[in-house]
């Protein structure tokens, strides 16, 4: 489970400003109010180009392929998705779920795209088809479509030396021969709930593996997923839409319940001979694959059923048993992550772990043997929002460059560290400013892409050099009278900072927004804004994004004091702090969030009597226990797409933290929304995508019966067709927001 953080970009507006009230069709409506941004900004190999994704002006969710050349200094469009597909069409099944798994369902266009080794040519997907473009070719000729055909190609990518481009279709894996253009079909057999090449639902929606195959390095072998769903319970799930109602039997992983059977063959494209990896037992995952850069051994990361143990594995190129490099272990969870780097020239594997109590980098030789921490202290080596932490490792010079929260929890950072000198040397920050930064280096680590932005500065990109001196802007983004977001400045509620003490002493990160035109001496409305779920950090200091931070201008903007708060189970803070909630979720989430909610109205500016509570996903669940386990505490709760039984939800999120249902009954009983849903007593508005195939629509007709049996009015808005990020789309989002707005202005003002 995954707080929903999308970002849509638009051109800057043109032409004086003029004071305006922010509305909720604004939120939606082109430009974009936090200004012209880059989506996916990545270096060419040859480090010449930046390549990257930019909404159009006239529709800002619809993207289309641009190159910055490093060179001249100048932007140019190398692909208009509308001018080469009109009209897109309805997506495949299979692809709108892989969407909604990467939190882009609500995205059009060219969604995503990758580089040829060669830097001479870029592939993306449109419509269903892939497409090469070639750089050095005139406009009207640089466009070659690769597949023409009824079913969807997705995962597509460049074989490591340009060779092929890969995809899958129909459940199986394919590859084009660039050169001749001749299809070669590399396994058979998918259908039905066989898949080859494809990352299992799990894999998508928990594990952050995102793909199911792996080209070696020389290209003389793919490693790829044998995925048999057969073992996978049916349940009948009902889409209803607008225009009527399709049942469907999805294969549910629930929590104690059986897994797909995952299988990790490695074909050969010169014989066509496949061996198989010896995963050992069936019940666990196969968690991350990784080829050595030699191309003769693949590296496995299998992680056991209840997460407690990663191991590390190294398996020849012809299958078979494996040797176990290391492992990692905990008595709560084993927390993954993409952080693993091969340094070739020193035969060494570079690798985070949270074995010290926060996540730093060590080094291990090929055969296993840790060779030393890089870093060490008391914060985190941490990306954003599951990226990796390692932006560049550049083993010429031995020098890793990456993000942490060395300098403050709220922020990220990035900073450099040798990695002969080992953690015993202080790393040295490349970035200072106060705020939070967002980094991609060029493949020789020499230039970075550095994004960044702050609670007054919507997101700047800029070009620097290794040593974090500026070369160029990319987007400026001033937020001057040009800017889109300039007719709302004079309203803008620019948030404070501070922090509590949780009941075992731990500080609780807090923000706040004050209502436009606050008055000290008045007593205001608030709004308690809630995720409060494990790795999700709300509280930080940057812009905020359309669906969260510039919703809370709307409230601020209507009177509310609007809150927040990161109690323990949150991200970002060391091992400790995120394993709070092992064994009972909805426990000291919940204290922390009452703690703060205490203290919030204790402040003089507050009415206590007027405060209410919203969520979304984990947030909804979050406003449903905080209702349930304090009534009276607030007037009106909102809960959007909430878990109310955990024995519903997933096996790898949930068992995470809970175990099994048969090992931990009395957790999950605790846990659940539907044991303690009766004490509930404040006025409730309810939304739930009626589609949603994460959190099930079946929660919330869980829950209802609870509520009607006590009398209990309440208020709901069922969307449907609409899946989990249903406030992430135009229609649904105006009408969710509105309804939200009126619902608080009904119960609190």
């Amino acid at each position: 489970m995954r707080s929903f953080v999308t970002g849509l970009t638009a051109a800057l507006a043109l032409g004086p400003a003029l004071a305006a009230d922010l509305t909720v069709e604004r939120l939606f409506e082109a430009p974009d109010l936090a200004g012209p941004s880059l989506r996916l900004a990545r270096f060419s190999p040859d480090g010449r180009l930046v390549s990257y994704l930019r909404g159009r002006d006239d529709a800002p969710t619809v993207y289309d392929l641009w190159a910055y050349d490093i060179g001249s200094g100048r932007h140019r469009l190398l692909v208009d998705s509308r001018a080469l597909v009109p009209s897109e069409g309805a997506l495949s099944a299979e692809e709108e779920a892989r969407r909604e798994r990467q939190r882009i369902a609500a995205l059009r266009g060219i969604v995503e795209y990758q580089w040829a080794p060669d830097s001479r040519a870029l592939l993306f997907p449109l419509a269903g088809d892939l497409y090469h473009y070639e750089l050095g070719k005139p406009a009207d000729r640089a466009v070659r479509r690769l597949t023409a055909t009824e079913a969807f190609e997705t995962d597509p990518r460049y074989s490591p030396r340009g060779t092929y481009v890969s995809f899958v279709r129909d459940q199986d894996l394919y590859a084009v021969e660039l050169s001749s253009g001749t299809e070669r079909r590399l396994t058979t057999g998918g259908g039905g709930p066989v898949s080859h090449g494809v990352a299992e639902f799990i894999a998508q929606e928990e594990m952050g593996r995102n793909t199911g195959y792996w080209w070696s390095p020389d290209e003389r072998h793919v490693a790829y997923t044998r995925v048999d769903e057969s073992p996978v319970a049916e349940v009948e799930r009902f889409e209803i839409g607008p225009d009527g109602v399709r049942s469907f039997r999805q294969r549910y992983p629930a929590t104690g319940e059986a897994n797909a059977e995952v299988r990790l063959a490695i074909l050969s494209l010169a014989t066509g001979a496949v061996g198989w990896a010896d995963l050992g037992r069936k019940d666990q995952y196969l968690a991350r694959v990784d080829w050595f850069p030699e191309g003769d051994r693949v590296l496995v990361q299998r992680q056991s059923r209840d997460q407690k143990r990663l191991d590390l594995i190294a398996f020849p190129a012809t299958g078979g048993e494996g040797q176990e490099l290391f492992s990692e272990r905990s008595d709560t969870w084993v927390a993954l992550h993409d952080d693993l780097y091969f340094l070739p020239q020193r035969r060494e594997i570079l690798w985070a772990s949270e074995r010290s109590g926060h996540r730093h980098l060590y080094r291990f030789d090929y055969v296993g043997m840790l060779k030393g921490a890089v870093t060490a202290g008391d914060w985190d080596v941490e990306g954003d929002w599951h990226a990796p932490a390692v932006r560049g490792v550049d083993e010429r010079r031995g020098r890793v460059y990456f993000m942490a929260t060395k300098k403050s929890p709220l922020e990220r950072q990035l900073y450099a560290a040798d990695l002969d000198a080992g953690a015993a040397r202080e790393p040295v920050a490349l970035t200072t400013r106060d705020g939070w930064h967002n980094v991609t280096m060029s493949r020789d680590a020499r230039r970075m892409i550095v994004g960044y932005s702050d609670p007054g500065q919507p997101p700047q990109v800029s070009l620097h050099d290794a040593n974090g001196r500026r070369l160029a802007w990319l987007v400026e983004n001033r937020l001057d009278a040009s800017h889109p977001y300039a007719p709302y400045l004079d309203r803008h509620s620019t948030p404070e900072y501070g922090s509590i003490a949780a009941a075992d002493g731990t500080p609780l990160y807090w923000q706040m927004h004050k209502p436009a035109g606050f008055d000290p001496a008045r007593r205001h409305p608030a709004v308690l804004l809630v995720y409060g779920g494990p790795t999700v950090q709300t509280v930080a200091r940057r812009w905020g994004d359309r669906r969260g931070g510039q919703a809370v201008q709307l409230l601020t903007q209507r009177g509310y004091v609007v809150f927040a708060l990161d109690n323990r189970g949150s991200g970002s803070r060391g091992r400790a702090f995120n394993e709070a909630l092992y064994r009972r979720l909805g426990g000291v989430e919940v204290a922390d969030q009452l703690a703060g909610i205490d203290w919030l109205k204790g402040q003089p500016f507050i009415d206590p009597a007027r405060v209410g509570v919203y969520g979304w996903s984990y947030g909804g669940y979050m406003t449903l226990m905080l209702l349930a386990q304090s009534p009276g505490t607030f007037r009106a709760g909102v809960a959007g797409a909430p878990v109310t039984e955990w024995a519903l939800y997933d096996t790898h999120y949930t068992e995470r933290y809970l175990g099994t249902p048969q090992e931990n009954p009395d957790g999950y009983r605790q846990s659940d929304v539907l044991t303690h849903a009766g004490a509930i007593s404040d006025r409730l508005l309810l939304i739930h995508g009626m589609a949603d195939d994460n959190v099930l629509f079946t929660n919330t007709t869980k829950l209802i019966p609870l509520l009607v049996a006590k009398g209990l009015p309440f208020e709901m808005v069922a969307y449907p067709g609409s899946r989990h990020a249903a406030l992430s789309f135009r229609d649904t989002g105006i009408h969710g927001w509105t309804t939200i707005l009126d619902f608080f202005d009904r119960h609190l003002k």
